[in-house]
Order: structure tokens, then C-alpha cells, then sequence
């Protein structure tokens, strides 16, 4: 419940505040009119970010038992990738977003209706379609009771919200700090479901030393499995190779994206 929770309030709340901005854009610039088309990018986006995780389900339920931990694999593996880029990305443009934001909008406008549809259509499926991929496959890696789906719901109705509080002005959040906490949050998640990748792959034949457990707690209680799978994202029974693929990740990435950036002298 964890792990979906922090994932849809991250990526929600990015989406909501990507829609903030290109709304308050277009009301403060005296376009109203342009509202519809905006909202109908925005839409079609939210749509097709569904439909996305819905094929993924359906798709993996399709597939043979050799098939599906291939596809688990290899969806698994295609979403730490997509989550440790965007983590990275957003730490790198956040606080140029408003103004790139704001000149895809003026670039769109005179195009028509078709272009700022288009516009908003891409600004938000990025952030859907990553939040689908990586949804699913953090599921793979959970309980198989209610409460990621649970988590999911809660997160993405915080995220509206805060989204919501965020554009009418009535809360003000560090959003450096939070994106800071919540990106290295999300680099432990997708440990987790790196490591999740590598079991699939063992299972599958391509990676060797599934039996060879770097512990085996076959008996431990749902707690205890629950809280690992939805903190930390490994499992009561891991591999040596996965504990040191997760571990290996988690060092560097999190090294690299905890790093000060670096301030440039300049010489009077």
C-alpha cells in the first residue's frame, strides 16, 4: 500500500501541477476559450494512461507461465529505467517547467485547437504512461490483497487535491523539498522492483542462481513480507543476485541523485 500510495501522490501530484500551470496560463492571458481544447488533451492523456495499464494487465494474464515472467521481466526492467530517467529529469528542469510549459502553449496557440490539444495531450501522458508501467510492476512486487490498489486510489485522490489547493493558492509546499524526499523514495521502489526484474529472469532461465538464497523465510508472517515489499521492495526469499542488483542500484543512483550540484566560479 505504501509503494502504490507514494507513487501515484508523486506522479499525480507532478500531472496536476503540470495542468495547474498550463490552466492558469491560459486564464491569466485572457484565453478562456482555449480552455476546452486544453482539457480535452488532458483527457484524452488521463484516458489513454488507463487504458495502458489495463493492456498490461490484461496482456500479462494472456500469456503462458514461461510468457508472463518474460513480459514481468522485462516491463519491470523498462520501468526503473523510465522512473530513475524521470526522477533525474524532474530534478534537473523543475524549476525551468513553468516557463517550458509556458512556451509549448504559445508555440501551440496560433497552430489551433488540434496543436494545443496536442500539446497538453504530451505534457501529461509522459507522466501517465510512466506511472502506469511502473504501477504495474510495482504490483508484481506487493501483496496480492486490496491494499495497493487501496494505496493507489488514496494517492492519486491526495494528489488532486493538493493539486487543486496548489493552483486556487490556499497551500504552499516546498515543492524542492517534496520532489527531493519523494524522488528518493521512488529510487528505493524501483530497487525493489529491479530486483523483482532479476528473479523474473531467473525463473525464466536467462539469469542463473535462483537457488541460491541469501536468505529463505519461507514461514515469516504476511506482516513482515507485506512491510518489506512495500518499504524497501525485496521480498522474505531473494537470491544473492538479486539482494546485490538491489543493493548495487540503490548505492549508485541514490549517490549520484543526492550529489550537489556543483557551482560554477566565476573570475572578476
Amino acid at each position: 500500500m505504501y509503494s502504490t500510495f507514494l507513487i501515484a501522490l508523486r506522479e499525480g501530484l507532478e500531472a496536476a501541477l503540470i495542468i495547474g500551470i498550463l490552466v492558469a496560463y491560459l486564464v491569466k492571458s485572457n484565453q478562456r476559450k482555449s480552455l476546452p481544447a486544453l482539457w480535452t488533451g488532458v483527457g484524452v492523456a488521463l484516458a489513454a494512461s488507463f487504458a495502458f495499464g489495463a493492456f498490461l494487465t490484461f496482456s500479462s494474464t494472456q500469456l503462458s507461465e514461461t510468457g508472463e515472467q518474460l513480459f514481468a521481466g522485462v516491463t519491470s526492467l523498462v520501468a526503473v529505467v523510465l522512473v530513475t530517467y524521470m526522477v533525474f529529469w524532474m530534478k534537473r528542469v523543475a524549476r525551468g517547467l513553468k516557463s517550458d510549459l509556458h512556451g509549448k502553449i504559445d508555440y501551440a496557440m496560433p497552430l489551433g485547437k488540434i496543436a494545443l490539444m496536442s500539446a497538453a495531450f504530451f505534457a501529461v501522458a509522459r507522466e501517465g504512461l510512466e506511472t502506469a508501467l511502473f504501477v504495474y510492476s510495482n504490483f508484481k512486487t506487493v501483496s496480492d490483497d486490496s491494499s495497493p490498489t487501496i494505496g493507489l486510489i488514496l494517492g492519486l485522490a491526495l494528489a488532486v487535491l493538493l493539486g487543486v489547493a496548489i493552483y486556487r493558492g490556499s497551500l504552499k509546499i516546498n515543492l524542492g523539498k517534496f520532489f527531493t524526499i519523494t524522488g528518493v523514495a521512488l529510487i528505493i521502489i524501483a530497487a525493489g522492483v529491479l530486483s523483482y526484474a532479476i528473479h523474473e529472469f531467473q525463473e525464466f532461465g536467462i539469469l542463473p542462481g535462483e537457488d541460491a538464497y541469501a536468505w529463505n523465510w519461507e514461514g515469516a508472517s504476511p506482516t513482515l513480507t507485506t512491510l518489506l515489499s512495500g518499504t524497501v521492495g525485496i521480498s522474505t526469499t531473494i537470491s544473492w543476485p538479486q539482494l546485490f542488483v538491489w543493493a548495487f542500484y540503490l548505492g549508485v543512483v541514490l549517490q549520484a541523485y543526492l550529489k550537489p550540484k556543483k557551482v560554477a566560479l566565476v573570475n572578476s
